[in-house]
């Protein structure tokens, strides 16, 4: 079993790291007696993704940081006594998504490894590719959708839909892999860095509980119209300050969704009992 933080201890953390405690929807807890808990991790690593996904007896890792934050994601994992990461998810190559993959990679037995298919132009997708070639891991590169459950949660990547999505740094971002990860009631969605192209290809891809919000909280001119298509109760930004829109921060408040970011609230811990899904934040509440 995992070792979650109880109430009382977070009670008792020092006045320079408070944690809080918040649920993210407003649904009553019901019977759930075979629900075991899944626990989501967003690490606070500035303009990058690092999120770790842990229930039961099962490892899912979304995305690394830059290097030097794959150190960050290992030392979670040894901590709760992991050695094997089920499957390792990257969503698209930029470097703050798979530059601390080769850390990862080294250090854990991963039994999988999901990308998008084509090839990144930065350093640091070589020396993940490198990485992969020394520890006699073939990627899987996702054409199509995948589906598989560890434990109780099921788990669906979507594949981009086209081969190309033009020329220019940001391009890339529309390849990312979407992730949905269904825990009984809960339903949580990780986006990657999908733009507007990418999000009209997911626009009808269910309703969530809680949703990692694209683009580092980016401005997105059809991020609103996502919203109300996937109706979360909660959102969770990877960002920092300098790029987390004002414009964006505004609707996610209008569409009153209670929205965590790693910029404002440090490291976030989202666990869901299968009923609820509740918020541990190192410091400060929702915007």
């Amino acid at each position: 079993m995992l070792n979650i933080k109880k109430t009382a201890a977070l009670l008792l953390t020092s006045a320079v790291a408070v944690s809080s405690l918040f649920a993210c929807n407003e649904k009553k807890p019901h019977d759930m007696a075979n629900a075991k808990e899944l626990k989501v991790t967003f690490l606070d690593v500035g303009k990058a993704d690092a999120i770790v996904l842990q229930s039961e007896s099962s490892t899912v890792v979304i995305d690394c940081g830059e290097k030097g934050d794959g150190k960050k994601i290992s030392s979670i994992l040894e901590e709760s006594g992991t050695t094997v990461i089920d499957y390792l998810i990257i969503t698209h190559f930029d470097k703050d998504h798979v530059g601390g993959a080769p850390k990862v990679l080294k250090t854990f037995d991963v039994k999988n490894v999901l990308t998008p298919d084509y090839t990144g132009n930065v350093s640091e997708y070589d020396k993940f590719a490198e990485t992969l070639d020394g520890r006699g891991i073939t990627p899987m590169k996702l054409k199509e959708d995948i589906s598989f459950t560890l434990d109780d949660v099921d788990y669906t990547v979507y594949a981009p839909k086209k081969d190309f999505y033009g020329d220019g740094d940001s391009a890339e971002n529309n390849f990312s892999l979407v992730t949905k990860a269904v825990h009984h009631n809960n339903t949580l969605l990780f986006t990657g860095d999908a733009m507007e192209e990418r999000l009209d290809e997911i626009m009808d891809i269910g309703k969530c509980t809680l949703l990692k919000v694209p683009y580092h909280g980016r401005k997105l001119d059809n991020l609103g119209d996502f919203l109300k298509a996937v109706e979360p109760k909660c959102a969770v930004v990877c960002t920092d300050s300098n790029e987390f829109s004002g414009k964006m921060q505004d609707l996610l408040k209008k569409q009153k969704i209670n929205t965590y970011a790693t910029c404002f609230n440090g490291e976030i811990t989202a666990v869901s009992d299968g009923s609820q899904i509740k918020i541990d934040t190192e410091k400060g509440s929702s915007l």
